[in-house]
This record gives C-alpha cells, structure tokens and sequence, in this order.
C-alpha cells in the first residue's frame, strides 16, 4: 500500500519542475535523432549519386536502368519511398549540381556538410529552382540560420529574395562602423515585393500602411529576420509639434530602432531630409545606451538611383531608399501582354474570312 507522502508526491512543485525538465530533454533527444537519421540518409543519397553518375557513365547502361534499380531496390525495401525512380532521378540531379560546383573549386567540401543537415525536400526545392551554386548557397545559408520551413524557402525563392538582397541605395558605408554597417546592407532588399496586397490603382500612403498592417505576418516575412513591429504612426513631440512616423520597428539582430515611411510616387529629394530628422528624434527619444543608432528605410513607388545618390551624399543619418511593388502592377503587365478584345476578334473572324 503506498504511502501518504507517496501519493502527494506527483504534486509536489519540485516533481512537476523535474517533469518539465524530462520532457524537454526527451524532445531535444528527439531532434537531435532526427536530424541524426536526416544526415545519414543524406550521406546515403549523396552517395548513392555518386554511383550512379559514374556507373551510367562507365557502362552502356541506358534510360531503363534507374527504372530497373527503383524495382530492385523498393522489392528489398517495400516500405522506403526514397527508391521510387523520380527520387533517384532527383538523387542524381542532386548530386550533380553541387559536384560540379566542387569540381569547379566555387565551393568546397565542407559546404556539402551544410547541405547534409537540410531536409531532404529543402534540398530538392534549392536544386530545383536555383540557377548557380553561388543563389543555392545564399538560400541553403539562410534556411540552417533561419530554420526555415520548405514553404518560406519556396516562397523566398520565387519572390527572388537573393536577386534583391542588400540591392538598396543607402549611405551605411559613410553613416555606421563596421560591421554595422554590412549588416544593415544586409537586411535590406530592393524591390519590396508587396504580391500580398491589393490596392486601387490610385491608392494613398495611409491605404498602403493600413495594408502592410492588416497583412504584418507576410511584411514581416516580406522584411525579413530580425524586424520586429512597434507601431504605426508613432508620435513624436519636438520643440512643441507633433509628428507621426508611419512604421516604426526594432531589429533584434542589429539592436536598433528602425524607422520606415511609405511613399505612393517617385522619389524626392526632400524625403531624406525628412527621414532624417526623424531619424534624430528617435535617437534623442527613444533609443538608450544599449541600443545601436537608429536605420531609416524609404519606401517609394519609383526612384532614379543618382537623385537617390545625390540626396543621400551629406545626409549623416543611416538611410537605404528603395521601391516596392504590388500585386495589381505584376497584374498590369500580364495583361500588357496578352492581345485586346479587338484583336482577338480580328484575329478569329480574319481566320474565319
């Protein structure tokens, strides 16, 4: 028969910390099984495509011959869905992509390490959609950095994320220390792709604001690691007036505030002046000790880089200027190029004739 003490152990507050702390060991041994089992399964694949690759070329062995070998090997292994002859034939492909790379010295072995860790379907979506080694090392970098699931690496991937990165115009070099300075490069794009939103052709700041709000999870995606929202037009009191920020952000990687203000047109001149005495205020009100100086980031519909350049020379705020783009726009130039009602019409009747 238990005992008294023995019944109200379960609990007591030292059982139920000592609990937690087994299920969180458990879950960790979990990972670390998994990721485990991932590398060796991949070390197989990458092997595996290798033998392939120099068997097909040392032999007369024809298209039949992964057909023959998916057979063979899911008779042995029924219950494996990796022996399915599209999955050797992504073996191979797999193999070879990053083989050739190592044969051309623009990436070592210990790269293939890194590869070894993703997930199998995350390597496939990086051989698949990228076009060289060097945009396939910037998404499987910042898939093991970011922990990214295969549909944000998708997603980033085709919004051309590596195509935009660190593209803005910015004047960080003049206005940060290093290395300050390359990482705010780092984290902003040019375009901002805003696919996410749909607006009237003739939309105003305060819609588009209103928009990226309603919408923060995708921005924040659109924006990148690191961003996070304090508010919307923050209100700032200097010398007697009021002034609103239109987004106001903390990146947690770079340890500032970051301020963004949203233009519907082209870029002027004036902007970054404005920017940049908001740029001051925040840094006289807001920011602390601990805190590293205050990024500004424009926002505009369109710009031309050498007026950029120009407003940008004197200016001792850290600002990067670029454009965005939204859904109706892609919308605008598919349907640019698709033929009109009266050339369709012309174009069946002339047939008809």
């Amino acid at each position: 028969m238990l005992e008294p003490e023995s019944i109200l152990l379960p609990q007591s507050s030292d059982y139920k910390n000592w609990l937690t702390e087994l299920k969180q060991k458990f879950r960790q041994a979990q990972i670390k099984a998994h990721l485990a089992v991932n590398s060796a399964l991949l070390e197989y694949y990458w092997q595996l495509g290798s033998d392939i690759v120099t068997r097909q070329k040392g032999a007369t062995w024809g298209s039949g011959f992964l057909e023959q070998l998916s057979h063979d090997l899911m008779s042995e292994f029924p219950e494996v869905k990796g022996f399915s002859k599209r999955n050797l034939e992504l073996v191979r492909k797999w193999y070879l992509f990053w083989q050739s790379s190592i044969e051309q010295s623009l990436i070592t072995k210990q790269v293939v390490s890194q590869l070894l860790q993703l997930p199998w379907g995350h390597n496939i979506v990086i051989v698949s959609k990228c076009q060289n080694p060097e945009q396939a090392l910037f998404y499987v970098n910042n898939t093991a950095q970011y922990n990214w699931s295969r549909a944000v690496l998708t997603h980033q991937i085709e919004n051309q994320l590596y195509e935009r990165y660190g593209k803005s115009i910015n004047n960080f070099s003049q206005t940060l220390p290093q290395p300050q300075s390359d990482l705010a490069n780092e984290i902003i794009k040019d375009p901002y792709k805003f696919d996410f939103l749909s607006l009237s052709a003739d939309f105003n700041e305060r819609q588009l604001e209103q928009g990226l709000i309603d919408n923060i999870t995708k921005f924040l995606l659109e924006l990148g690691n690191g961003f996070a929202f304090v508010g919307k037009q923050k209100l700032l009191q200097v010398g007697g007036r009021d002034f609103y920020l239109d987004l106001l952000f903390y990146h947690t990687k770079l340890h500032c505030y970051i301020v963004i203000e949203l233009k519907t047109g082209e870029f002027q001149s004036e902007y970054a002046g404005k920017l940049n005495f908001y740029i001051s205020a925040i840094d006289e009100k807001l920011k602390t000790s601990v805190d590293k100086p205050t990024i500004g980031i424009l926002l505009c519909k369109t710009k031309d880089s050498l007026v950029v350049e120009y407003s940008l020379r004197d200016i001792n705020k850290p600002i990067g200027v670029s454009e965005y783009q939204l859904i109706h726009e892609l919308n605008d130039e598919l349907q640019k190029s698709l033929p009109s009602v009266e050339e369709l019409k012309a174009g069946l009747f002339g047939e008809l004739v």
